[in-house]
């Protein structure tokens, strides 16, 4: 096991991880940009040091400067959290080349995840279904309706590099795929400095699950279940469980067999998630791969009673994953709610600056994860994130009405919150019928 690892990243993520750290006893060294001088997750650290300014670009996302602090730190690893630079193959190369391990998957797998086009090959390739769609990236606007004509309407364009909903455009017709290639080229080349673009089916109506994997260095694959995220704004998700009420115990092996046979065949190692859509006919197909650890990881935590970065670190260590599928059980049910700086009857309209009151939840079966107190500030230059509420239960019902009691006692007070959004989603007939798809949040904002 490591000795001492450096977290390249902020906010509850960043003091998750240390939490663990922690307990596995692992000293850590925080990196902060001068706009988090008093976060709190320095407060555990046992060392932080000054990575540049407020912009992310001169500070979590400045491979040389991150790197500096590694080295100088006397670190062993770095754990990348999620966002910033935990999906760049470049950092982890850089990673390796300086003798740090990565805490996360190869290169070599990043790099074959991480271009969704080649993604889909893969999948194909190792027997995964996927939607219908262009073999690799189109080249213009006559390839696109070439490949439209054969696919059927509606096509959804979609950026080779893309998360996110960046670089996303539908079309219901040869006007609407004209018009919308080049904004989405463009998108995608601003957002991922790669314009690269290739055609898919559009799924209408779907539902969105994932299925968590975990892969150790010795030819270990196991899946840990299936995480419901059909609750989601612009393909940002705001409510997130497990398991999914629209999967059954077949459906759910099927789903972990290809997620395991996706992993396989990229040669993955560590922590990932594998999204699928699910359609009206109840099939499922093939999204990509999230090579990290994703913000939803503790509903599969609740319901697996497995600790997601204690495992990151154990299999980058170089350990035997402890754990075979036939010992994954899934008990009772789990919500996540996701509390962001944001008026939600605002188009989510951002809302830094000073929180005055910050009291969360408590009691059975909650867990909240944060980084914020009282008198902090939320600053403009990163994501909204204040919290993750996290309910556990027998039931799902139980679950809903779980999550519903500790909302209302979640007091934040001085920014904006996603609070009265998420209260009226779980409140929604729909949703307690699992009546619903990805374009709930839309339809219940009007």
């Amino acid at each position: 096991m490591f000795s001492r690892v450096l977290i390249a990243n902020r906010g509850e993520i960043a003091l998750r991880i240390i939490r663990t750290a922690r307990r596995l006893g692992i000293e850590t060294v925080a990196v902060y940009s001068e706009a988090d001088r008093d976060a709190s997750w320095l407060r555990l650290a046992d060392e932080a040091i000054c990575i540049g300014p407020a912009a992310a670009g001169r500070s979590y996302l400045h491979i040389p400067s991150i790197i500096a602090a590694a080295e100088i730190t006397d670190v062993e690893a770095i754990h990348p959290g999620y966002g910033f630079l935990a999906e760049n193959a470049h950092f982890a190369d850089v990673c390796r080349s300086c003798q740090i391990a990565f805490i996360g998957p190869p290169v070599e797998a990043m790099e074959a995840l991480g271009d969704k086009s080649r993604a889909r090959t893969l999948a194909r390739e190792a027997g995964v279904p996927v939607a219908p769609g262009s073999d690799g990236p189109v080249e213009d606007e006559a390839d696109a309706l070439r490949w439209a004509h054969k696919i059927g309407y509606p096509v959804m364009i979609k950026a080779a590099a893309g998360g996110g909903g960046r670089g996303m455009r539908v079309a219901h017709n040869d006007v609407t795929l004209v018009n919308q290639f080049t904004g989405a080229r463009a998108e995608a080349e601003a957002a991922f400095s790669d314009g690269r673009v290739y055609i898919e089916r559009f799924i209408e109506n779907p539902r969105h699950v994932e299925i968590q994997i975990l892969a150790d260095g010795h030819g270990n694959v196991v899946h840990l279940g299936e995480r419901d995220c059909t609750a989601q704004r612009r393909h940002q998700k705001l409510i997130e469980e497990s398991p999914s009420p629209v999967v059954d115990r077949r459906a759910r092996e099927e789903m972990g067999r290809a997620a395991v046979r996706i992993a396989r065949a990229a040669g993955y190692r560590n922590a990932g998630t594998v999204e699928f859509l699910i359609d009206r006919k109840k099939k499922f197909h093939f999204i990509e791969v999230n090579a990290r650890i994703q913000v939803e990881h503790p509903v599969t935590e609740a319901v697996t009673g497995t600790d997601l970065i204690e495992q990151q670190f154990r299999m980058a260590a170089g350990e035997t994953l402890g754990l075979r599928q036939k010992d994954v059980r899934l008990e009772g049910h789990a919500l996540e709610v996701r509390v962001n700086a944001e008026d939600p009857y605002r188009d989510f309209a951002p809302s830094p600056g000073l929180v005055e009151v910050f009291m969360p939840p408590v009691g059975e079966g909650v867990r909240v994860d944060t980084h914020v107190y009282a008198g902090c500030r939320v600053p403009a230059a990163y994501d909204s994130l204040l919290a993750k509420v996290i309910v556990h239960a027998a039931t799902r019902e139980q679950a809903i009405g779980r999550m519903r009691l500790a909302l209302d006692e979640f007091i934040v007070e001085g920014v904006a919150t996603t609070i009265p959004l998420a209260q009226e989603l779980l409140s929604h007939a729909r949703f307690r019928a699992c009546d619903y798809d990805t374009s709930f949040v839309e339809d219940v904002l009007g």
